[in-house]
């Protein structure tokens, strides 16, 4: 792709300066043969290029006429070249190609804390549909150039997610995470190495399709691996063992639904509810959730945590209820002024 930008800018710059060397070489030939103003020889010259048929401004001598004559026979080959460059660069879409790498490479440059996804199957684009319900930035990459089903806002870059440049490409020392869901274990393990090598701090979740392969993933840098076919299974298992927690979970994990979520939040230093207990805090009734788990800064997850167990500034929260009412709850974490709760709040719905 770069190659073909070069070669573009490339013949563009050759047809242009061919054409301004025949622009001024027939002004200059008019202005000295004839004698006439620079304006009049410059016109003259255009309308022997363009071949209109327009009269002369002033007859011609015979030393102009030979040199009309010659101007004509070297600048046809030089419009022709424009001419034919020109229009298999507008009907084959290399200036609107270069125009869209260019536009791309400026949305690229605008990145911060954004998701690189690197593959756009079945699983990516469940994870773009998520992370773009809650408005997060994310950038696909894909390795052949194809027609995707996204929407029309979607970066979308095509190449090697395992190669560094491209990488570097789609910001990767500025982004907060990459999710690789590339079709084998070993793509996806070339691509956890290159991301943890450039940068120390990005959450990455791989895909682990073989049995085993979870391990070497970890040991290469991801922080998170997940096995689509061992958790299916368990899935299945489940809603057969266990029909209604399956439901309630989908329920509340399902994307857009406007009943009950379970949702986390982290809260911050302004937050009136740093240092408080959560019987101090009393969330549920000034919010309208409840508090399912609690994650510390150092890594532990206290489930169903008790009346005495101190919120701190950088804990992670999860709680469940309605959307609107842990929309609150997040402005009440991140320090800022709720608004007042709604007292008709629903009950949980059946399933």
């Amino acid at each position: 792709m770069k190659d073909s930008a070069k070669t573009f800018r490339k013949k563009l710059i050759i047809s242009l300066i061919l054409f301004i060397i025949v622009l001024l070489s027939g002004t200059a030939g008019y202005y000295f043969i004839e004698g006439w103003e620079v304006f009049d020889s410059l016109y003259m010259t255009v309308i022997t290029l363009s071949t209109v048929g327009f009269h002369e401004v002033e007859p011609l001598s015979r030393t102009g006429k030979a040199f009309t004559i010659g101007l004509i026979f070297f600048s046809l080959g030089v419009v022709a070249f424009a001419v034919n460059y020109g229009l298999k660069a507008i009907f084959e879409g290399e200036i609107q190609d270069v125009f869209g790498r260019r536009k791309l490479k400026k949305a690229l440059d605008s990145l911060e804390n954004h998701y690189i996804v690197c593959g756009y199957g079945r699983m990516g684009k469940v994870i773009c549909k998520e992370l773009k319900h809650k408005g997060i930035q994310t950038v696909i990459v894909e390795k052949e150039r194809q027609e995707l089903d996204v929407d029309d806002d979607a970066i979308i870059v095509y190449g090697d997610a395992t190669r560094d440049d491209l990488l570097k490409s789609v910001g990767i020392e500025k982004a907060k995470g990459l999710i690789s869901v590339l079709d084998s274990d070993a793509q996806n393990l070339y691509v956890v190495l290159s991301a943890r090598g450039l940068n120390k701090s990005l959450f990455i979740v791989a895909r682990a399709n073989e049995e085993g392969a979870d391990y070497k993933l970890t040991r290469a840098g991801a922080d998170k691996v997940v096995s689509p076919y061992h958790i299916g299974g368990i899935r299945i298992a489940h809603t057969i063992l266990k029909p209604t927690v399956v439901d309630f979970l989908e329920l509340t994990a399902k994307a857009g639904n406007m009943e009950i979520q379970i949702e986390e939040v982290v809260v911050e230093e302004a937050s009136s509810l740093a240092g408080k207990t959560i019987k101090e805090a009393d969330i549920r009734a000034k919010n309208w959730v409840v508090i399912v788990a609690l994650k510390k800064e150092n890594g532990k997850i206290l489930f169903n945590p008790r009346a005495n167990i101190q919120i701190e500034a950088g804990d992670k929260v999860a709680v469940i209820g309605e959307p609107e009412h842990f929309a609150q709850f997040e402005k009440m974490a991140k320090g800022k002024t709720p608004d007042p709760p709604d007292k008709t709040s629903t009950a949980l719905p059946e399933f």
